[in-house]
């Protein structure tokens, strides 16, 4: 298998890119570091396509580490013929591997070992050479043996019967012409187990659709269903011709003695091993790519939410809501630090409110509050209610953001924050990361697993391993896209960091604490275990305000500040300039890149990058992300009416929409089919998680709290 054209081909690079990837990664280079520092070599391949070739990558080594403990095995057995070799090595996947295999596992003790063991396996050849003369009862009398424990001829014939039923389900050819012909031709039903109950699933009660066309939300639903013991589900093959192509399989010749016995064996063979097995590999196959989908949705959605731009230079309030306990209020400092906390009983049951409003006022009168970071959670709406109405009664400007809360609670129990606040309770805790996340997204959510945020669906169904990789490369590729000031990163956010693992974090933060601020990259060599291939892919990532050299502000790489420095020296400036801010259209001086590349011995790609960066440093890719919607009022569902136009913050992507916070604490919905006025097959084609749409009302059901929304016609 010649594994880089598999990669070329499948991700639609050149050999020579692939080639070029895969000799990075194996020499211990990150995914960012490739994607942002070594475009040169890759041809500016992209973190996303290296990503899935990473991945590509494991499984087809993967896979031809299995070809060989399968071509050792069956050699072990001398068992091993060329053909069998070359048809094993030419395998495209490890299903096919694994069929071709099937026949020379070690097998339980089956019907058919049973049968063997009998000495019948002479006879199954008989049959299946179709040349007797005679009825068959005479044929298999010769195999009786009270020593072998075969009583009677029928008894022979069914032993006999087995062994073909058996060898039949072997065979690598008959299970993947059944399996892909289940694949294209075959159904998907589900039943109610009982069709009184009231549960989630009732649109699957009586459900059927083709396999092909199943869509992955449904088929994660249908198996939520079956774990939950509401639903059966099966999977109807095309059985008839099914079981003709296996009659055609045996049957080489009209024989009144053998056809009858190969045609029950043809079924046999179906009904008992084949249709079971294919069955499980339909479902498992239609499960990994609803997985696959949905983990897709999933990371994009994170990316988003993520990327969300930052909110800075503003004193937060945040509020953690909550009925009986008290809403749990923390200011945070524009740089992050808890000023004060405390807890107030607005809502129910105590409804303090007027005392709850002199707190309030209080709070933002002396910390110059502008801005209140409210959690969707529990009694969030309620608590909207006071916030308006305070904002109405103080003079001064305040707005307020309801944020997703997801994972809040999940950060403010771990050892993490514990660490963090040893002297807070877990809802202090989370109002302090509610306030935060609205400053810095990126900063607060790297604390928590990405499996909690909550921007996904059925996550608890998926392969979690997988799940797990996946999100863990998006958040390293977003931490890496903007970069952390060295100073200020927690451990949380230096982990993210290529080259840079939980245990460097630490020795970064601890090295920050006994000797003071980094004032140049080059010290980040001193920290404990930190060597040069990690200085290597993380320097370019670290930021340093105000060090010693301002190219260290910035995401050009310390490998090429020589280079910076002369073209900066050849334009007429030096490092020094930078710290005024951007040199902005310095491009322009630059007539011929090429040549400028050649001279100052780097690649024209890289030269691109160094003046891009130089124009704007340390550049937040974030700035180009739509900003959150700020609030001064609020609407209820009950003044929701048809037709009405509002403004509203897209807060999940699904496969078969998308929910859209318009402020009235039940997101609506907009289904796929009114998301665009053109054809998309999936919500990812037209929005992402965080951005700000125009939507029209379509309808309210204020019994189900349902909002169904539309983006058509709307630009």
């Amino acid at each position: 298998m010649d594994i880089i054209k598999i990669l070329a081909e499948e991700l639609n690079i050149k050999e020579s890119q692939a080639q070029a990837a895969v000799r990075l990664i194996d020499e211990g280079n990150t995914i960012p570091f490739i994607a942002r520092y070594r475009k040169e070599v890759t041809g500016s391949l992209n973190d996303e396509v290296l990503r899935n070739l990473d991945e590509r990558l494991r499984y087809l080594r993967g896979l031809e580490e299995r070809k060989e403990q399968v071509i050792g095995a069956i050699r072990d057995q001398e068992k091993l013929t060329p053909e069998l070799e070359k048809a094993i090595r030419a395998a495209a996947t490890l299903v096919a591997v694994e069929d071709l295999y099937r026949p020379y596992k070690q097998k339980r003790r089956t019907r058919a070992t049973i049968a063997k063991e009998k000495g019948l396996e002479p006879l199954a050849d008989l049959i299946l050479l179709q040349m007797i003369k005679e009825p068959l009862e005479q044929a298999a009398a010769a195999y009786v043996s009270e020593e072998k424990g075969v009583e009677s001829p029928q008894e022979a014939i069914q032993g006999a019967m087995d062994i073909l039923a058996e060898r039949l389900s072997d065979d690598a050819g008959c299970r993947t012409y059944i399996r892909n012909l289940t694949m294209k031709e075959g159904f998907i039903q589900s039943a109610a187990k009982d069709e009184k109950a009231q549960t989630v699933y009732e649109m699957y009660y009586n459900y059927q659709e083709p396999v092909k066309k199943a869509a992955g939300h449904r088929i994660l639903a249908l198996n939520r269903g079956e774990i939950e013991k509401a639903l059966t589900v099966k999977i109807l093959a095309p059985e008839e011709q099914i079981l003709a192509y296996l009659e055609r399989s045996l049957i080489r010749r009209d024989n009144p003695y053998t056809t009858p016995v190969l045609k029950t064996v043809a079924e046999d063979g179906y009904r008992r091993l084949i249709g079971p097995s294919i069955e499980r590999e339909v479902r498992s196959a239609l499960t990994e790519k609803a997985q696959e989908g949905a983990i897709r949705v999933f990371a994009k959605n994170l990316e988003q939410l993520l990327m969300q731009p930052p909110i800075a230079g503003r004193v937060v309030l945040g509020w953690d809501p909550a009925f009986r306990t008290g809403c749990k209020l923390a200011v945070v400092d524009p740089t992050g630090k808890v000023l004060d906390t405390v807890v107030i009983y607005p809502t129910a049951p105590q409804k303090r409110v007027d005392e709850a409003k002199r707190v309030l006022k209080k709070l933002i009168d002396s910390y110059h509050v502008s801005l209140i970071s409210l959690g969707n959670g529990t009694a969030s709406r309620e608590s909207e209610q006071v916030i308006v109405e305070l904002l109405k009664e103080i003079p001064q400007k305040v707005q307020y953001v309801i944020v997703n809360e997801a994972g809040a609670s999940v950060y403010s129990a771990s050892k993490l924050a514990t660490e963090e606040f040893p002297a807070f309770d877990v809802g202090q805790r989370s109002a302090v990361s509610i306030a935060r996340r609205l400053q810095d997204p990126l900063s607060e959510l790297v604390k928590i697993d990405p499996k909690s945020i909550g921007v996904g669906q059925y996550q608890h169904d998926m392969n979690q391993k997988y799940l797990g990789e996946s999100l863990e490369g998006v958040v390293e590729d977003c931490v890496n896209k903007v970069g952390v000031d060295l100073n200020t990163a927690s451990a949380s956010l230096l982990e993210y960091i290529s080259g840079i693992n939980k245990a460097l974090a630490k020795n970064i933060v601890a090295y920050r604490e006994e000797h003071g601020a980094f004032t140049n990259r080059k010290q980040l060599l001193k920290v404990a275990k930190l060597g040069p291939k990690a200085f290597e892919q993380c320097a370019g990532f670290m930021r340093i305000s105000g060090g010693e050299n301002p190219l260290d502000a910035t995401s050009v790489h310390p490998e090429t500040y020589e280079a910076a420095q002369a073209l900066l020296k050849k334009l007429g400036y030096s490092s020094q300039d930078l710290k005024k801010g951007g040199l902005t259209g310095i491009g322009k001086k630059i007539r011929d890149y090429g040549a400028t590349a050649r001279e100052l011995g780097v690649g024209e790609i890289t030269l691109r990058d160094i003046v891009s960066e130089l124009e704007k440093p340390a550049r937040d890719p974030r700035d180009e992300m739509p900003r959150p919607i700020l609030r001064t009022d609020v609407l209820e569902m009950k003044d929701l009416k048809p037709g009405m136009v509002l403004k509203g913050t897209v807060r999940n992507v699904i496969d078969f929409g998308v929910f859209v916070d318009i402020g009235v604490h039940q997101d609506g919905l907009v289904h796929i089919s009114q998301i665009s006025d053109r054809f998309i097959k999936h919500p990812l084609e037209a929005v992402s998680v965080g951005d700000v749409v125009d939507v029209k009302v379509l309808g309210v059901d204020l019994e189900k709290k349902r909002i169904s929304l539309t983006m058509k016609g709307l630009k």
